[in-house]
């Protein structure tokens, strides 16, 4: 009956797609993502200067609206290479492969600052469920889930060990008015933060994220604890 009513009300999509992309993904690509970018590093000693940055930037627009390319959605943020490659065999396929791009996002100031950054792949589903009559799946809902989505991946990484200090989660909801550079924008407020953490924790100064930037008490979706999702029956196995 908990299993019935979680699937009427939708609350099951986003847990079990956060869930699975941290075991199926995450879970498997962050501990490696400091390696690569540090040997990428001594490759190249000018371009990522500042360690508090060698992590992987997850995009997450609540929106769900996601670009295959980067630099179509943002003419500030250019490719710049692919990390070090991790292959392992997962799941019957040989030599699976998981990398990461490195992009080059330029200011305001034409100064140029890098990062790995990708979107949250996850929400892709969610924006295919809304176009699908089939999924009986509405904008509304979507928000929602975009929003439950972004509250649990956070809880489950905060409680990984493995994961600590390796990846930024961005969540983001655009503004109505046509912005080229929103994008960079957001991006380029999480690293500077990131390349200041150290003076404001040692100065007391707190910096403000820009007004589109949104963090986990201003995702709150008022849904009671007894509404929550609950975890399927496991007694047959």
């Amino acid at each position: 009956e908990v299993s019935e009513m979680s699937e009427k009300s939708k609350q099951n999509v986003a847990h079990g797609l956060a869930w699975s992309y941290y075991i199926g993904y995450l879970k498997i690509v962050l501990p490696r993502v400091k390696k690569s970018m540090e040997e990428y590093s001594r490759a190249n000693p000018n371009v990522l200067a500042c360690s508090e940055t060698w992590k992987l930037h997850i995009l997450v627009p609540l929106s769900c609206d996601i670009y295959d390319d980067l630099e179509k959605a943002d003419s500030n943020i250019q490719y710049l290479t692919d990390l070090t490659e991790t292959i392992l065999t997962r799941a019957g396929i040989k030599k699976r492969v998981y990398k990461h791009s490195l992009y080059t996002i330029r200011d305001k100031d034409n100064k140029l600052w890098h990062c790995a950054v990708e979107y949250a792949t996850p929400l892709q589903s969610l924006y295919a469920m809304s176009q699908d009559e089939c999924a009986a799946f509405s904008r509304e809902d979507r928000l929602e889930q975009a929003k439950l989505f972004y509250r649990t991946l956070e809880e489950i990484l905060k409680g990984s060990k493995e994961c600590a200090g390796t990846y930024r989660l961005i969540a983001y909801e655009e503004s109505g008015e046509v912005e080229p550079h929103f994008l960079s924008r957001e991006i380029l407020w999480h690293l500077w933060q990131q390349h200041h953490e150290e003076y404001a924790v040692c100065e007391g100064n707190h910096l403000h994220a820009p007004s589109t930037t949104l963090n986990s008490t201003e995702l709150n979706l008022q849904i009671s604890t007894s509404d929550l999702p609950q975890p399927l029956r496991s007694d047959c196995f």
